[in-house]
């Protein structure tokens, strides 16, 4: 029986929080071992603070120049765009392990099958895109033409986008293409044929989809450390009809020991190379999509942390805030703030603080202040502005100006 506590700390130290952050400078070797470890980045542009996947990376490392990442993706060609844990940057050698996926050989969620329909009901303009990638090279969706000749029409053909934004997604999703690069501030995906994106190792890599879906179960259970059927499911979106017999078969081998932990009412499973470390001196801001967080019912569990995002509700039905990124301070979830970068008065704004139950407000203020302080520098903002909103409001305003007379003596204030 594993108690709850010794299962933060080994879910913790598999998402390398187990490490202090490297004390020089953060290079491409950092990022590799970060993506390595985790498996995988979730891709999400909203940019309230900084797109999600870069955020992930600084969780662990610090500040870290971002072009390093687009360099591993874009030019390197050693990480690339698939969708994973929805779209997500996976090592190249992970495309072979999502083949089944893009053969339609797994059961496709309602949005896939939908679709499926719409590439079977425009064949013709399908071959027409595929047909233009190959002869023009890397092609965003404006770049295209709609079936009736004109450029960037919405006409509601799926998801409200255009037919040439709907195609091309559907050969992406197929594995005919890939992502080459982005384009308008990264937002615009270029697309292009996958034997000129991806390597010819990775990209002619035959796995049967049985052996994929352990691969992938191995990987999630190497990132979680130890998680429930559905927790290992959901890290790679896997139906967990799918995923529970594979899951035996792992059991069987070996590759991953049943568990309890003490107050989950589901058994777990132990990856064997987990680590359980007797403390964990982590102190960071985490994105809403990162590992740790993202599958809401394991983070309940863990951490007793009760967790949505808040940007589709209404303001007056939201209970934390717009864009509100959870606070890891050592093995617990000590406290929650709403933030917002804004570019133009270079500052970071905290609209509000909240300390979770139990907690020494002070001594979370403390270190929220420092890691807030550090994250407004990564991103280039002069300045944190703590609004007087939220029960730890008062404490991190106290902290926030103590970080701040303290940089100004650093300076020679």
């Amino acid at each position: 029986m594993l108690s709850l506590p010794d299962a933060r700390r080994i879910a913790l130290a598999a998402q390398g929080f187990d490490r202090p952050r490297p004390a020089g400078r953060v290079d491409a070797r950092h990022l590799r071992r970060v993506v390595r470890q985790l498996g995988l980045l979730q891709i999400d542009y909203v940019n309230v603070l900084a797109p999600a996947h870069y955020v992930v990376p600084f969780s662990r490392l610090g500040p870290y120049d971002r072009t390093l990442l687009d360099d591993l993706v874009y030019r390197r060609r050693e990480l690339a765009e698939q969708w994973a844990h929805e779209a997500s940057l996976i090592p190249a050698e992970t495309w072979p392990l999502l083949r089944h996926r893009m053969l339609g050989e797994e059961g496709l969620e309602r949005r896939w099958q939908a679709m499926s329909r719409f590439m079977a009901q425009h064949a013709d303009y399908a071959q027409r895109v595929l047909d233009e990638v190959r002869a023009r090279g890397p092609l965003t969706a404006d770049e295209l033409p709609e079936p009736d000749g004109t450029r960037g029409a919405r006409r509601g053909s799926w998801w409200g986008w255009t037919h040439a934004k709907a195609t091309l997604e559907g050969h992406f999703a197929r594995g005919r293409l890939a992502i080459a690069g982005r384009r308008a501030a990264g937002s615009a995906r270029a697309y292009d044929l996958a034997e000129r994106v991806i390597p010819a190792e990775h990209r002619a890599r035959e796995m049967p989809p049985d052996e994929a879906q352990r691969a992938l179960l191995r990987a999630a259970a190497g990132a979680l450390g130890v998680g429930t059927a559905a927790d290992l499911a959901d890290y790679y979106r896997m139906p967990i009809r799918a995923a529970r017999p594979r899951i035996a078969e792992l059991v069987e081998a070996g590759e991953l020991r049943p568990a309890l932990v003490d107050g989950w009412a589901e058994p777990a499973y132990l990856h064997p190379a987990a680590r359980r470390p007797r403390r964990i001196d982590a102190a960071a801001l985490l994105s809403p999509f990162d590992p740790v967080v993202w599958y809401r019912p394991r983070a309940a569990r863990l951490f007793g942390f009760d967790y949505r995002i808040e940007i589709y509700t209404p303001r007056p039905q939201r209970r934390w805030g717009y864009y509100v990124l959870p606070f890891l301070l050592g093995d617990r979830l000590a406290a929650r703030v709403d933030l917002k970068a804004d570019r133009a008065a270079g500052r970071l704004l905290v609209h509000a603080a909240y300390a979770e139950p139990d907690v020494d407000a002070e001594e979370v203020a403390a270190a929220l202040a420092a890691e807030l302080r550090t994250m407004a520098s990564w991103l280039g903002l002069d300045d944190v502005s703590v609004a007087r909103k939220g029960d730890l409001a008062r404490a991190l305003i106290a902290a926030a100006r103590t970080v701040e007379r303290g940089r100004g003596m650093g300076d020679g204030g």
